[in-house]
C-alpha cells in the first residue's frame, strides 16, 4: 500500500475510477437494454472480466517481497454463506414477515454461519480476516462508517433507477443517461476529498461529506409522481454521491493508515469488503422497507404507491448516514499524526 501522502491520493484517484466506471454502466447497460435484452447487462461482464484478467496477470506486479499467504477457504465459505443467508432472511420477510419460522430459521442460520466464521478466523494459521486488526480504534471505527456508507449508497442506484423508468417513465438508456451527473459527483467529492483533508482534518470532512449525503437522501424522499429531472433526480442525487465521495476517502485512508504497515494492504482490503457488504445488505433491507411500504401490487403497480416505498427508502437511508455520522463524532479519534496525512 502506498504510504503517507500518496496513499490518500490513490484511495480518491481509486474511488474516482469506480464511480466514473458507475457513470459509464448506468450508460451501457441503458443501451444494451434498449437494443438488446436485460441479460447483456449481465453477460457483457464476461469478456470484460477476462480483460481485467489477463490484464492483472501481465502487468500487476508485487510491490514487495514476501512470501505468500495460503487462501483460507474454511473461512471464505462461512463468511459467504453466513452474509448470503442474511441477505436472503432480511428479503424473504417481505412475504413472510418476520415472525414467520422460515424468516426465524434462515436468520438463525446465517448467525451461526457467521459465528462459525468467527472461530475459525481465530484459530486459523493464515485467516482470511485477522481479527487482530479491529483491536485498533480507527480501523473498527472507519470500516462501520463505510459499511453504513455503504448500505445507502447502493440502494440510491437502484432505488432512483427504478423510480426514474416505473414512475417517470423513462427508458432504461434515459435512466442510466440521468444519473450520470451522480456519478460525476462522486468523482469530484472524491477528487477534491485529497485537497480539503489538510485544512478540515480526515475525521471533520468524513462528517461533512455525511451531512451532505443525507441532506440529499433526505430531499430524494421528498420525491413524487409529477417529479422533475431537476428537482428529483439532478439536485438530490449530486448531494447524495457529492457527499459520499468526500467521506469515502478521508475514511478510507483513517482506516490504511492507523494498521500496521504489515496490515496496510489487508485493510485495504476489508475497506473494500465494508463497502460492498453494507452495499448487499443495505439494498436487502432497503427493498424490504420499500416493499412493505408499497403494500400488494396486483396488476399494473400503481405509481403513487411506487414512490411512497421509495421514498420511504430514501428516509432510511438519510437515518443511516446520520446514524453514521453520530458514530464518526463519538468513535473517530479528533486528531493524530496519521490523521493528518495529505498531499
Amino acid at each position: 500500500v502506498t504510504p503517507g501522502p500518496a496513499r490518500t491520493r490513490a484511495i480518491g484517484t481509486w474511488t474516482a475510477v469506480g464511480a466514473a466506471g458507475g457513470a459509464a454502466g448506468g450508460f451501457v447497460g441503458g443501451l444494451l437494454v434498449d437494443l438488446l435484452s436485460w441479460r447483456w447487462v449481465l453477460l457483457v461482464n464476461v469478456p470484460i472480466g477476462a480483460l481485467v484478467l489477463t490484464g492483472a496477470l501481465l502487468w500487476l506486479r508485487e510491490s514487495r517481497p514476501g512470501t505468500g499467504r495460503r487462501l483460507d477457504l474454511p473461512g471464505a465459505v462461512l463468511v459467504t454463506g453466513g452474509l448470503a443467508t442474511l441477505a436472503y432472511g432480511i428479503v424473504q420477510t417481505e412475504e413472510a414477515g418476520w415472525g414467520d419460522p422460515r424468516t426465524l430459521l434462515t436468520l438463525l442460520g446465517a448467525l451461526v454461519l457467521l459465528a462459525l466464521f468467527v472461530l475459525v478466523e481465530a484459530r486459523a494459521a493464515a485467516p482470511l480476516m485477522p481479527l487482530k486488526i479491529f483491536r485498533t480504534r480507527t480501523v473498527s471505527a472507519a470500516n462501520t462508517a463505510i459499511l453504513l456508507f455503504g448500505s445507502s449508497s447502493f440502494g440510491m442506484w437502484f432505488f432512483m433507477t427504478v423510480y426514474a423508468q416505473n414512475v417517470l417513465g423513462y427508458t432504461p438508456l434515459q435512466a442510466g443517461l440521468a444519473l450520470v451527473p451522480s456519478s460525476l459527483a462522486v468523482v469530484l467529492g472524491s477528487k477534491l476529498a485529497p485537497r480539503l483533508m489538510p485544512a478540515l482534518g480526515a475525521r471533520t470532512l468524513a462528517v461533512i461529506g455525511a451531512l451532505v449525503a443525507a441532506s440529499g437522501f433526505a430531499w430524494q424522499s421528498t420525491m413524487g409522481v409529477d417529479g422533475t429531472f431537476l428537482t428529483t433526480i439532478l439536485g438530490p442525487g449530486i448531494l447524495m454521491m457529492g457527499g459520499i465521495g468526500l467521506a469515502t476517502t478521508p475514511l478510507a485512508t483513517l482506516a490504511t493508515s492507523s494498521a500496521a504497515p504489515g496490515d496496510a494492504g489487508l485493510v485495504s482490503g476489508l475497506v473494500n469488503t465494508s463497502r460492498t457488504m453494507g452495499g448487499a445488505l443495505g439494498l436487502a433491507t432497503l427493498s424490504t422497507v420499500a416493499a412493505a411500504v408499497t403494500g400488494p401490487v396486483h396488476g399494473t403497480p400503481d405509481p403513487a404507491a411506487l414512490t411512497s416505498g421509495y421514498a420511504a427508502a430514501f428516509r432510511v437511508s438519510a437515518s443511516i448516514l446520520l446514524g453514521a455520522t453520530v458514530l464518526m463524532l463519538l468513535w473517530l479519534p479528533r486528531s493524530g499524526r496519521r490523521d493528518a496525512e495529505h498531499p
